[in-house]
């Protein structure tokens, strides 16, 4: 099975919670995961393949725990060479064009470094869904076939 690390950016919780609960269930499935807050570059480029959940926070910023790392993978740009990605953009429609906007700025990044997007960015809306894992669970399990 596939090694997979999870990347989070979370402001309050919630894409930690998703995380951990998407974790479980990859393990669950035989897959080796882990679940990282402060991420290294090795964390990237080791994997076989890469989720990054994240938050939205102030104008479609990504969450502190995640964006000076954001950065330093912008600025020493490793190539990915197609390793398989996929990133769940959690946020609040109410925000307008910033909606999910931590999440399209790591898929976008992740693209650029020539990483390989299996499935299109999840969005998922806090003013619609209480329950983020009841969106993320069937597009997680459509994105591990895939894999």
């Amino acid at each position: 099975m596939a090694k997979i690390n999870i990347l989070y950016g979370s402001v309050y919780g919630g894409a930690e919670a998703l995380a951990e609960e998407i974790g479980r269930w990859l393990t669950d499935q035989q897959h080796q995961t882990s679940v990282i807050e402060s991420p290294q570059i090795s964390d990237v480029t080791a994997p076989d393949c890469l989720l990054v959940i994240t938050s939205t926070t102030g104008q479609g910023d990504i969450p502190g725990n995640l964006e000076p790392f954001f950065y330093t993978l912008r600025d020493q740009f490793p190539l990915l060479n197609a390793k398989p990605f996929a990133v769940i953009g959690m946020g609040d429609s109410s925000y307008g064009d910033t909606f999910c906007g931590a999440g399209e700025k790591w898929f976008e990044l992740l693209c650029e470094l020539q990483g390989k997007a299996i499935r299109p960015l999840l969005r998922i809306d806090a003013t619609e869904t209480l329950e983020p894992a009841d969106e993320a669970m069937p597009w997680l399990k459509e994105w591990v076939n895939e894999i």
